[in-house]
């Protein structure tokens, strides 16, 4: 009877065994949960804002340079060529334009520009050192133009123009400035690397 008394409350034991609770102090608090999420949330909107400033940088690996275009612009398939691409704001017709082309001529930065000037007009910029030039033109129809050119080691110029409506130039200033200064040159991918100076040998004599 004592052994069937026992197998009786056996399941009785067992239960309230598996249903013992872990200790109070060993439970997260309500800050440290208010905390984790916060850090979770904190997280999620620095991979958020990396993975958006991603999807709106142009690197042009076989040209070397890049750019990070405005939020909310697409590109122009159409115009954008294996030389540089061309992004527009949907909805103010304002673009920027940033292409790569070979100086066939060897001319320098100064000559480009001024072939520049002629084809726009008001152009009013600086140079900034040998291989960089800033400036600001209008296009004769209305559009303002922020200009920027870099000259690549090889010869080579990348050229970035932001255009948008004179109308609007309060509203899009600072961001084409902005954008502008984004663009970067770097070496083309597969462009030889010099080779360094050779060192001569000491003489024969030398100590």
């Amino acid at each position: 009877m004592k052994h069937a008394a026992l197998v009786a409350c056996l399941p009785v034991l067992l239960l309230a065994a598996c249903g013992r609770s872990e200790p109070v102090a060993d439970m997260p608090t309500q800050e440290e949960l208010a905390a984790a999420a916060n850090a979770a949330a904190a997280t999620a909107l620095a991979n958020a804002a990396a993975e958006d400033t991603d999807s709106r940088n142009y690197v042009n690996q076989a040209r070397g340079f890049s750019i990070t275009f405005p939020e909310g612009w697409t590109i122009d398939k159409a115009a954008s060529t294996a030389d540089g691409a061309v992004y527009q704001d949907p909805g103010a017709g304002a673009d920027v334009r940033v292409f790569w082309q070979k100086n066939d001529n060897d001319q320098t930065l100064q000559q480009i520009v001024e072939s520049v000037n002629d084809s726009a007009e008001g152009v009013d910029g600086d140079f900034v050192g040998e291989n960089e030039y800033r400036g600001t033109a209008n296009d004769g129809e209305g559009n303002n133009v922020a200009i920027r050119l870099l000259k690549q080691p090889d010869g080579g110029t990348v050229t970035a123009t932001f255009v948008y409506p004179e109308m609007l130039s309060e509203q899009y200033q600072g961001i084409a400035e902005q954008t502008l200064a984004s663009l970067r040159s770097f070496a083309p991918k597969g462009a030889a690397t010099p080779a360094p100076a050779a060192v001569p040998a000491p003489a024969a004599n030398a100590n």
